[in-house]
């Protein structure tokens, strides 16, 4: 659910801001063309073909790790978060525990380098304090509480969300965890981009050591001991690729059957010290990682879980502290990790945590300048095609019987569709956001985040909630509510007015890559697992589930087929779900791009046919250029593809590309007619 490039399904839609300062564009402009490389055949490689004239003139700046339409949009939305945030911060009239004072100051503590510099690690002290007093396990209990609250997650996640199987119901869950690196692999893969990761790895927990004030003797010995901890955490770690199946994830257990996983965790002290009471179950992620929890607290001392509290606790604030640790944490999570040469604008970064705390706040100012309903309404009615498309291919199926039809039909009726932004929003007034400290502001943060979803558990789930601010370039589906929730900003096309975008554009762009990729979540490998309602329960015949299954696994096939940096393949398995949710939104889209005006008409523009524009469009929303230490943590730690395989790899399943392009038998874009893939 999270991550840098958050990946909740970063597909991408089109233009909704008032382009009134846009009055010098030419109406010769294509977006298309401008962004093409017509010395890359269609045949050979259409993402080149389609992006690789932008790539060519647009290298990766030194403080990003990738860049591309992601990049391109976030620089009008950053712009405008800046200008309201700078107001908000310049207003010394703004009531105490309004809005606007929290923005202003929490924006204020951000860009205080002055105040952050002198304060150091002080402002964390407290924190410190408390673990350096423990003494026995009952304190150990304490401090893994008391850091789960605040916003690291030691040993464990502990989370506040939906029952899987009782949707109407918030459940507490656990779930495997307690590493720094981004996934299991990095312990273990002996390939030698991985083994220098490790080893600059237990460089920077030894350098943070130091920061904090060990000598070099001691900070060498705690990052021993904490690697040896995450490893073996680490190992008992499920794959990637099975942390994506909800039934063997889900194992609702009593309290005492919890205990019986691991005696010497007291998890009800530690629920009760995160003041979780009442609760009789809790739904626990994956059991045998708790197993090995168990063995690893026997062996390990009270001097080894304070290394490996500190270190849990300055990995998780040293980005918001004095330059030294923000630089220290930068060297290894940036440079190293993903290849970025240097930080980002500080304003920026500042304004992605304004927007992690205060998101809701931000989006109600930000839909009042730049969002209109009139906007909202057209692609609320662009969802509504695309529903309608996805509809007429169920029912048009070969391979699924009549009554999963009715079934999946049924499901996708009931799809909610959230558009724009929330009806009801956020209410921050009890955080405590101050001008004091910029860590405290984020620690503050955190506890009112924890205590919102604390309040949640055990009552009935609110499903008009969004989980998603009106300003994230971002979308999602939600298998628990049956939703995709499709926000203002991801409806940008940058440095383009609406004028200018044509439909085929737009179905590419909006219809196929974000809203028919979101709707197709429903119904991939794993959302297909859910009901109409959103609740685990398998609606399938045998023979139709079976054959579903041979499908997937002809994508998976696919994918597990692509070498992309160096000998590493994709992981078909651990990406099925997203690629199916790419290959379905771009055949649905190309669906009700057929019912447009545009394509019946069948004209031409800048050379280009309807169908050719709508693929290219479809491939606008993945222009990307990344580097290959980004790369390589994507192919290790993500579900989602690289952005050139999501445009090939559907693609060249899809017999109108062929078409389109005048693909052949023998061109590298060409697969034969057996080994391609239709699944919605």
């Amino acid at each position: 659910m999270n991550s840098a490039r958050f990946f909740l399904c970063t597909a991408l839609v089109i233009l909704f801001v008032m382009h009134s300062e846009n009055n010098s564009y030419s109406q010769s402009r294509d977006i298309l063309t401008e962004h093409m490389d017509t010395t890359v055949s269609p045949s050979q490689n259409f993402y080149k073909y389609a992006n690789g004239g932008w790539i060519k003139q647009n290298p990766i700046p030194p403080s990003e790790s990738e860049y591309g339409i992601y990049n391109l949009v976030m620089k009008e939305t950053y712009d405008r978060m800046k200008n309201i945030s700078d107001d908000a911060a310049g207003d010394m009239t703004s009531v105490k525990g309004s809005n606007t004072q929290k923005i202003g100051d929490f924006y204020f503590t951000g860009m205080d380098t002055i105040a952050i510099e002198i304060q150091g690690i002080s402002k964390l002290n407290p924190e410190l304090d408390r673990i350096n007093s423990i003494t026995d396990n009952k304190s150990i209990f304490e401090e893994i509480a008391r850091l789960q609250m605040i916003g690291s997650n030691p040993v464990a996640g502990i989370y506040i969300y939906q029952d899987a199987k009782n949707s109407e119901k918030t459940a507490l869950h656990i779930w495997q965890g307690g590493i720094g690196l981004p996934d299991r692999n990095y312990y273990f893969n002996k390939d030698e981009r991985t083994k220098n990761i490790r080893r600059e790895y237990s460089g920077h927990i030894s350098r943070m050591f130091i920061l904090l004030g060990d000598n070099e003797e001691n900070a060498e010995k705690n990052a021993k001991s904490i690697i040896k901890i995450e490893t073996k955490l680490a190992g008992a770690s499920r794959k990637l690729e099975d942390l994506r199946d909800p039934y063997t994830n889900y194992n609702k257990m009593t309290l005492s059957e919890l205990n019986k996983l691991s005696p010497s965790i007291k998890w009800k002290e530690i629920f009760r010290d995160m003041n979780i009471n009442g609760i009789d179950s809790v739904i626990v992620g994956q059991p045998e990682f708790f197993t090995e929890v168990e063995k690893i607290f026997k062996e390990l001392s009270n001097e080894d879980w304070k290394a490996y509290f500190k270190w849990n606790l300055i990995h998780t604030f040293a980005t918001y502290l004095s330059k030294q640790f923000d630089d220290e944490n930068f060297n290894f999570y940036g440079k190293i990790l993903y290849g970025t040469e240097e930080h980002r604008p500080r304003w920026k970064r500042v304004l992605d945590n304004e927007g992690n705390y205060l998101g809701d706040a931000l989006g109600q100012l930000y839909v009042q300048k730049y969002y209109s309903p009139e906007i909202k309404k057209r692609y609320e009615d662009l969802t509504d095609k695309i529903i309608a498309s996805y509809k007429n291919r169920i029912e048009n199926l070969d391979w699924m019987s009549n009554a999963t039809k009715q079934k999946a039909l049924e499901k996708l009726s009931k799809v909610r569709k959230k558009v724009g932004y929330p009806d009801k929003w956020k209410d921050y007034s009890s955080m405590n956001i101050s001008r004091s400290s910029y860590v405290e502001n984020i620690i503050q943060g955190n506890l009112w985040y924890y205590n919102y979803y604390l309040n949640k558990l055990g009552k009935p789930v609110d499903r008009t909630e969004w989980d998603i601010t009106p300003q994230t370039y971002n979308a999602y589906y939600s298998s628990s509510n049956n939703e995709i929730v499709l926000p203002a900003a991801i409806f940008i096309i940058p440095d383009f007015p609406d004028s200018l975008i044509d439909d085929a554009i737009i179905y590419g762009y909006a219809g196929a890559g974000t809203i028919g990729h979101e709707i197709t979540h429903g119904f991939d490998d794993e959302g297909r697992l859910y009901d109409e309602s959103g609740n685990l329960r398998n609606w399938w015949s045998k023979e139709d589930e079976e054959m579903f299954k041979k499908r997937a696994q002809k994508y998976i096939d696919q994918f597990s087929s692509y070498v992309v940096l160096d000998s590493m393949h994709i992981n078909g398995e651990a990406t099925l779900g997203e690629n199916i949710a790419d290959l379905g939104g771009l055949v649905i889209g190309l669906d009700a791009f057929k019912q447009t005006e545009e394509y019946k008409k069948g004209e031409k523009i800048s050379g280009l046919t309807p169908v050719q524009r709508y693929f290219l469009g479809y491939a606008l929303g993945w222009l990307d250029n990344q580097r290959d230490e980004s790369l390589a943590s994507q192919i290790m730690s993500d579900v989602h593809s690289p952005a050139f395989l999501r445009v090939n790899g559907p693609m060249s399943d899809i017999p109108d590309f062929y078409e389109a392009f005048n693909i052949k038998e023998g061109d590298p874009m060409w697969r034969p007619d057996s080994l391609r893939v239709k699944i919605w």
